[in-house]
């Protein structure tokens, strides 16, 4: 544990004159597992960068130091070579291959062709090694399944096993388990404690404080681009390591909990509804029972795979085929064709895949918040820019969206910074429900607890809220009941002041031909 594999010292990096990092001082150990914390916009990912190649030798200041030697990469093919693996957020996976090719992607084994000196990627043994790698994860998927087939959290597991397939000797994983289940973050985080006693040394980012606590040997924080403390994981606690991140005593997560008022209007009502992916498939959504009032926040929770995020793409009009069932938007038959129609409902979603779905990367602030409401800002069939920044202005000053100005692409912002792009743009909108899926997901505390403090604003507005989240405190921290989907049914209904964990995981496990509850009807 005293050996140093990497280190950065004094390190700077300006973009545009801007200060990215300042400063900079690290180090990685053998054998260690150290987390780097930070709220987003912290200097995080452009240290990674610094250390996978991607800003190369001379485009930064300081030293960066690998076994003791200058670490001049050029490019990130240099830090590959030299042991360096990293699993970024944003998974570079080729959707339309399969899980094995994926993982043995530019490094497949070969076997003799039928001409001379000519040589043939070895499907077999791609599928072969790519199982027994699969297996050391606990993962019963198939090799020959396509990625695009997959959930997000399917696919993040590919991307890991890929990046430990050659075992190097430094990983780097920026928030592995931001798309798992409890289960499968478990899963991992047992796995890089395995992988440590073999000598494996990991830096480890994650804005779930819960997992740094626990896996973590050392802990670096970073706020603004420097590097304000270090220590020894077992020397911190994590209300200190929140204000270090934020540099700021960190009051109550979560906003405290209100009485919900008597003879409250259903909002949403669905009734025994089934839903196939396509016309003539099998239902992946099977006699689904709720209600969301207004001024209520109904949390959903369920292993991956248990049709969450199907349910919220179904009610908002973008996923399946209804087979049986009903929906009503406030007494009123709601079967969207697409999201349009349920727009104009006033039935809004933000998606757990924001940069796919939820965002045009490249363009502004501006042109992202506007993007779903540019019939509000029509003067004489023509978009007014008055109205435009006017209600911009109003929208990123309510949800403090920090930026040089709103003409800023929102590829530039910060994971935190991106998710209230998103809800800017549905509350614009003027929606009575809003159905989110993984709504802090890749988020930092301070940016959660602004984001739960704006739920609990629209809350107390009177709207109502149906939110699929795999962060249990986060479910039960802000749902007023919470529901519990296995297997494509309701399997348990529970007000959150009776949920547990244990009660939560125990459902969600459930066969789901036997529900965990007699209450199949929500309300």
């Amino acid at each position: 544990m005293t050996d140093t594999v990497l280190s950065l010292r004094g390190v700077v990096k300006r973009f545009s004159g801007i200060y990215a990092l300042r400063g900079v001082e690290f180090a990685l150990r053998r054998g260690e597992i150290h987390a780097l914390c930070g709220e987003n916009g912290a200097g995080k990912s452009t240290l990674i960068k610094i250390l996978s190649g991607v800003h190369p030798h001379g485009s930064f200041e300081g030293q960066y130091l690998l076994d003791g030697k200058e670490a001049a990469f050029a490019s990130v093919r240099d830090s590959q070579a030299r042991g360096i693996a990293v699993i970024y957020q944003e998974l570079p996976l080729v959707e339309d291959m399969s899980v094995a090719a994926n993982i043995f992607l530019g490094a497949e084994p070969q076997r003799r062709g039928p001409w001379p000196l000519s040589r043939l990627i070895d499907e077999p043994s791609i599928r072969r090694q790519a199982r027994a790698l699969l297996s050391r994860f606990g993962i019963l998927l198939d090799p020959d399944r396509k990625v695009s087939s997959l959930g997000a959290g399917q696919k993040q597991l590919v991307e890991i096993a890929r990046a430990l397939r050659n075992r190097s000797r430094v990983l780097i994983l920026d928030e592995p388990t931001a798309a798992l289940t409890d289960r499968e973050s478990e899963a991992l985080l047992a796995l890089l404690q395995e992988l440590r006693r073999e000598g494996q040394s990991i830096l480890y980012i994650s804005h779930r404080l819960d997992e740094v606590m626990s896996i973590a040997d050392h802990i670096t924080v970073l706020r603004d681009g420097q590097s304000v403390f270090s220590a020894p994981a077992q020397e911190v606690t994590q209300p200190l390591l929140v204000q270090k991140m934020v540099g700021r005593e960190l009051g109550e997560l979560f906003p405290p909990r209100t009485e919900p008022q008597p003879d409250r209007t259903p909002l949403l009502t669905v009734t025994g509804l089934s839903v196939a992916e396509t016309r003539d498939g099998p239902c992946r959504l099977s006699d689904i029972s709720l209600t969301v009032h207004e001024g209520e926040i109904v949390g959903i929770y369920g292993l991956l795979g248990a049709g969450r995020s199907e349910l919220l793409l179904h009610l908002f009009g973008a996923w399946g085929v209804r087979q049986a069932g009903s929906v009503l938007r406030r007494g009123t038959a709601h079967a969207p064709k697409g999201p349009a129609d349920s727009i104009s409902a006033g039935v809004l979603m933000v998606s757990e895949d924001r940069r796919r779905f939820g965002l045009v990367m490249d363009e502004s602030i501006r042109f992202n918040l506007t993007l779903s409401s540019l019939a509000a800002l029509l003067t004489q069939g023509l978009i007014s820019r008055r109205k435009e920044e006017r209600t911009t202005h109003q929208m990123a000053e309510r949800l403090r969206v920090k930026a040089a100005s709103l003409e800023q692409p929102v590829r530039t912002l910060s994971g935190g910074n991106q998710q209230k792009v998103v809800l800017g743009k549905s509350l614009l909108c003027q929606p009575k429900v809003i159905l989110l899926d993984e709504p802090t997901r890749g988020v930092d505390v301070g940016a959660k607890q602004e984001i739960y403090a704006l739920l609990d604003e629209l809350r107390r507005e009177g709207l109502g809220v149906l939110m699929v989240s795999s962060d249990l405190p986060e479910l039960l921290g802000m749902s007023d009941r919470v529901l519990v989907l296995s297997g494509g049914t309701i399997q348990a209904s529970l007000a959150a002041e009776v949920a547990t964990p244990e009660i939560l995981l125990q459902a969600a496990l459930a066969d789901s031909a036997r529900p965990a509850t007699a209450n199949r009807e929500s309300r």
